[in-house]
């Protein structure tokens, strides 16, 4: 497997309250966390790295060549779990911390198989030489309203709300992680990703930076694609490839 990760403040925030991590397990087993803070004053920072934290550790504990896949499902939705109580907790212990929490999203890939469990609005995606697909579905205000037929994709990818989510690491006691199951093929890439990149690089334009296979260079073009488009959020994408 070949994997390629950077994080950038964009144009605009003072600091990042983005984080990442990624690793290799024994028998050629790739992982990689995504998480977009939110929270006044060093909430989202704190937040987010934490539960990057949090779940790297579980899975690299945790994680055995013999799980099967409903095993591997429930050690992603545990490691989220985990994350969520560390993060309610640290915000209820401390005042000024009240309210953060984070995005998540967070994939092992392994034979050729992608799972994947994720909570609010950064996105994973598959991106081969021929299109685009976005394979998670975002929690937020903005889609609750396309589910329901009261918005169509066009107006949903400039409504004003687009940035309410739903769901969040580290806001409520429980949470509820959705997960994706699906194949990953020889000429296709993974990309994980906040929403700084989703809400300033079009698939097209993310095809565009991806479609030359040259893997090493995915997540600086991107990253840069997303700054000269505006660059208005913190920006952080993984890119994995067989």
């Amino acid at each position: 497997m070949k994997m390629v990760a950077k994080t950038d403040k964009g144009m605009v925030r003072a600091n990042n309250q983005d984080a990442y991590s990624v690793g290799e397990l024994p028998g050629e087993i790739t992982w990689a966390v995504v998480c977009d803070g939110m929270g006044g004053a060093a909430g989202g920072d704190i937040a987010s790295k934490l539960a990057v934290k949090v779940i790297s550790d579980k899975i690299t504990s945790c994680y055995n060549a013999k799980m099967r896949d409903a095993s591997i499902k429930n050690l992603l939705d545990s490691a989220i779990a985990a994350a969520n109580i560390e993060v309610y907790d640290m915000a209820y212990a401390h005042s000024e911390l009240s309210g953060m929490g984070t995005t998540v999203v967070c994939a092992i890939v392994r034979d050729g198989e992608i799972y994947i469990a994720y909570a609010g609005d950064s996105r994973a995606y598959i991106a081969s030489k021929k299109e685009v697909r976005q394979i998670t579905t975002d929690h937020s205000l903005v889609q609750d309203l396309v589910n329901q037929g009261k918005l169509t994709e066009d107006e949903a990818e400039h409504h004003p709300n687009k940035n309410v989510i739903t769901r969040a690491v580290g806001i409520d006691k429980m949470i509820e992680a959705d997960y994706v199951q699906c194949p990953l093929g020889d000429d296709e890439t993974l990309i994980l990703c906040t929403d700084g990149l989703s809400n300033y690089v079009t698939k097209k334009e993310l095809h565009d930076d991806i479609v030359d296979g040259q893997y090493y260079a995915f997540a600086d073009r991107l990253v840069k694609r997303a700054n000269k488009n505006g660059g208005g959020d913190n920006i952080t994408v993984v890119a994995i490839s067989k």
